[in-house]
Formats: structure tokens, sequence, C-alpha cells
């Protein structure tokens, strides 16, 4: 579409095409309402795409996002989407060398087998009993939270008493995360896995008082109503390419190429100003909805910008031509790198990656986790590969954060994606690098993207994948009644900054579609 050729008025304007612009695109079509969608790429899906990055081989890769946990059913369903995941058999691995000897722990399989991992770890069933009754509460915990993001925002003491369990609400809402992690669990290793999952993309220490951490965790942990992490069929550009078919079936116009360069509202009318490489358009709608980070929104508005966000993580794409051995003589790779595969997450080594990083360096012993999306779903890798016994390799790094980069991106990316390997080539019975598959033009099949890569890329504030530090899931002063609105009464932010955003969940777009509903 041209500029010259977009309609002036429509219902609704969402500048963005990301998974939550095109959740919020295909409930407003199909509601009857005329939608543009204005995105400054070339191509939708923002984070959630899946790419070939290595030349001149058939691998399609989720590049930014991998995961699915936080997508609501009631959306694939409401919206008739062809889209699928399929659940990890396995948990997670966690290598270590105890005693001298190589070993590790392994999560799934069976109770029986995961029990049996845990003894052989820390020597009886206190560890297992302990993580049983543990994951049992944020499990009920999750069964409650997780209907309630697609509702109206709940006030904090209605959520307090959905949830009705007073020690739950202690633990994950009012105490740093730490301190039930250490009175329940004695075992370093444990202690590590736990709290790993309060700290991916945010970085906190697990006593920090702003409580981050434990943001982090309660969102990890209540998806689906059971904190499981999902692999999506087809790459995580199999959600985005069915929601993008899903609005344009209904009706709604998706404009590639199109940036959204200034929002002009009076609270009853808005205009979009936005440019193409054949200049400059406007597009009129009497509702805005900002598919993008609080910073791009307040730029777009002309208001006071946020409080700067940060991002702190590595992000690590490979594609092996095998899987390589362990040195842990009970670890098959096939299981260990199915799910979670830790490295460096020790409950002590976490916290000094953190000292580390927020004394201004590298880790020494960046933590990280890897998975094998191959392996649950090998349909993204297209000719022979599969055959041939290729494997991708996903691996998330912790506690670098944007900071740490400011100095020269290039250089400190290839420090720490080299280091970040050791660590792993540690607990591997032949490097990593041995491996690694080649492109076309003979080049290692990796690539490693930084905070300020992300930021560039993707323009995700800092790098920070979530937009900003994540939101408790109740209402808080200013929030809004569907925790998407802004001090404009027709422009809504629906984007992963939006309260209970982060994540591919598509509940933003979902809410900001709602509360452009009910004023209909």
């Amino acid at each position: 579409m041209s500029a010259n050729e977009t309609p002036r008025a429509y219902d609704a304007v969402i500048v963005g095409a990301g998974h939550n612009g095109l959740v919020a695109a295909a409930y407003l079509a199909r509601a009857g309402r005329s939608v543009l969608v204005l995105e400054r790429l070339d191509h939708t899906g923002g984070a959630a795409v899946s790419t070939r990055p290595f030349a001149g081989i058939d691998a399609r890769l989720s590049r930014y996002s991998y995961l699915v946990s936080l997508l609501p059913e009631k959306i694939v369903r409401d919206l008739g989407l062809d889209f699928r995941v399929r659940n990890r058999t396995i948990s997670s691995y966690t290598p270590v060398e105890r005693a001298g000897r190589p070993t590790g722990l392994l999560v799934g399989g069976g109770e029986q087998r995961t029990r049996e991992a845990f003894a052989r770890l820390t020597g009886s069933d206190r560890e297992y009993e302990a993580w049983q009754r543990f994951y049992g509460m944020t499990g009920r915990v999750a069964q409650r939270v997780f209907p309630t993001l697609t509702e109206p925002l709940p006030t904090r003491d209605a959520l307090r008493r959905r949830i009705d369990d007073e020690t739950a609400w202690r633990t994950l809402f009012e105490e740093p995360v730490g301190v039930a992690v250490e009175e329940t669990f004695a075992d370093d290793l444990v202690r590590g896995v736990v709290l790993t999952d309060a700290l991916i993309g945010t970085f906190a220490d697990a006593h920090d008082p702003s409580l981050a951490q434990n943001r982090c965790f309660l969102y990890h942990v209540i998806g689906g109503g059971t904190g499981a992490w999902d692999v999506p069929v087809g790459g995580m550009g199999a959600l985005t390419d069915a929601l993008a078919a899903a609005a344009r079936t209904a009706g709604a116009r998706i404009a590639t190429g199109h940036e959204a360069i200034r929002i002009d509202t009076d609270g009853h009318t808005a205009e979009v100003a936005y440019r193409t490489a054949d200049g400059e358009g406007v597009a009129a709608a009497r509702h805005v909805l900002v598919n993008a980070s609080p910073h791009e929104l307040a730029a777009l508005t002309g208001d006071a910008a946020p409080e700067p966000a940060e991002g702190a993580q590595l992000k690590v794409n490979m594609l092996l031509e095998r899987l390589p051995r362990l040195r842990d003589p009970d670890a098959d790779p096939r299981e260990a790198f199915a799910g979670t595969f830790h490295i460096a997450e020790g409950y002590a080594q976490l916290a000094t990656a953190h000292a580390q990083a927020a004394a201004g360096e590298l880790p020494t012993a960046p933590p990280s986790e890897i998975y094998c999306h191959s392996l649950t779903d090998p349909t993204i890798l297209g000719g022979d590969l599969a055959d041939r016994g290729y494997h991708t390799l996903t691996l998330f790094g912790l506690h670098t954060p944007a900071r740490l980069f400011d100095r020269d991106n290039d250089a400190v990316r290839e420090e720490l994606l080299k280091s970040t390997l050791a660590q792993l080539d540690a607990h591997l019975a032949e490097p990593l690098a041995d491996c690694l598959a080649t492109d076309a033009d003979g080049r290692p099949c990796i690539e490693a993207k930084t905070p300020l890569d992300l930021e560039r890329d993707l323009r995700l504030p800092g790098g920070n994948i979530f937009h900003r530090a994540l939101s408790w899931p109740y209402a808080q002063e200013d929030s809004g009644r569907w925790g998407v609105e802004t001090r404009h009464a027709d422009v809504l932010l629906c984007g992963a900054g939006a309260v209970r955003g982060g994540g591919v969940s598509g509940v933003p777009g979902h809410n900001a579609a709602m509360a452009v509903l009910e004023r209909n």
C-alpha cells in the first residue's frame, strides 16, 4: 500500500504488527470494525518470527522469542488460529560435577524417574519432596491467576482472595523469592534451577527488594494454568503468520513498510502520521492501539518518556550437524537438550554472576540455558537436514545487562559468547564447535544477539524483552480497567509494556481490543 492509497479514516489504527497488534486487529476486525495495521518493517511478527539466518541452509529458527506458555487457549479458539504447540517430555537437565564426577539433574520423564534423579544427585528424597510441595503451590496459584489475564484487572485484594493461600501470597507477592528458595531447598543446584525462572530477561538478585524477580517468576510459572513452556510447531513465526491470516481474513488491512511517526489526539479522535518509501501519509482513527514499547508510545504522542528500560540477556541461535555427547554417562543428549539445559546456574553461581555484572564486569561464568527445538518439532528443518541428524540449539544467557556492551558491542558480544560456550563445553565430551554446521559460505552456523542488537533490530528499549519491568497482574494506580489505558482516552497500549504484558501471550492485544469494544 502506498501513502496515497491509504483510506482516510478507520475505527482503529494499530501501530506495530507484532503478535499483540495482530491479536487486537483480528478481534476488532471480526467484530466488524475497520482496522489498519501500520508496520515499520517489511514483514509482520515483530520478535515472534521464524527466519533462515544461515546462508543456504533451510532451517527456520525462532530467531528472537522461542517458547510459548502465556498464550491463552481462549485466543487461539476465539480467532480460529491454525496453530499448535507440543509439550516437551523433559522439563530440564542441569549438569554438574560432584566429588570429581560428572553428573546432573534430569527433571521429567515421569514421577519415578525424576524422584530417582533427585535422590542420585542429593542422596535422599528430601529435595524431590520439597520440589513437589513448592511446585504444587505454584500450580494452584497458576490455576487461579492465569484465567484473570484476559479479564478486567482485579484489585490486589480480590486477587489475594482468589488465590486463597496466604503462604503462597507471601512467597510470591510480598517476600523476595530467594527467601522461599532458601527455606525450601538445601541443595545449591536445585536452588539455582528454581531461581532461574525469576531471572529470564530480568537483571535482579534473589533478594532484590523491588521484587522484580518475583514478578518475573510469577509469569514464568502461571502460563496455561500449569507453568508449562511448550514448543510452537513450525517455529514462532507459525503463530504470527496465523494471526496475520486471521486478521486479514476478518478484513483488517496490514501495511508493512509503514512507519508511524506521530500520533495527534484530542481524546475523541486521533490521527496517525506515517512514513513510507514513497512519502508520508495520515490515517484517522477513533482509537489508536500502540503495539510498541511505552518509550515508543511517549515518542509518538509527545508525552514525557518513562523510566529507562534495560535488557539483560544474550540470545544465541545455532544449527548443529549432530548433538554433542555429554560427560555425564547417564545423560542422553536427546533428552538433556529436549528440555531446558541449565549451564552455570547453581544458586551461588547466579549470585556471583549478578554481583559481577552489577559491578560493571562480564560474569566469569556466564549463566545460560539451552533447548533444542528440533527434537520436539523437526518440521523447522527443511530438505533432509533432520534425516542427516541436524538439530537447532537456542541459548538464552542471563545477567548480561545492556550497560556492559556500551563500550564496544561487537567486541563484548564476542568475548561473552566465547566464555558462555566455554561453560557449556565444560560439560560436553566433545567441543560444541566440532558439532556446528557450516553455511553455504563455509561459516559456522551460530549467531548471537545482545541487548543492544535487540534495541537496534526491534526497537526494544535497552534490549528489554518485556519493554519495561514486568507488572503485578492486578490493578494499581492509573492502570485502568484493562491495564492498556493511557492518559489519552482514545490511545491504548497493546504491547508487552502493558499491565500483564511480557512474553508471547497476546494478552495485551486481547485486552486492548476488549477495551475498545466495551466503549462502542
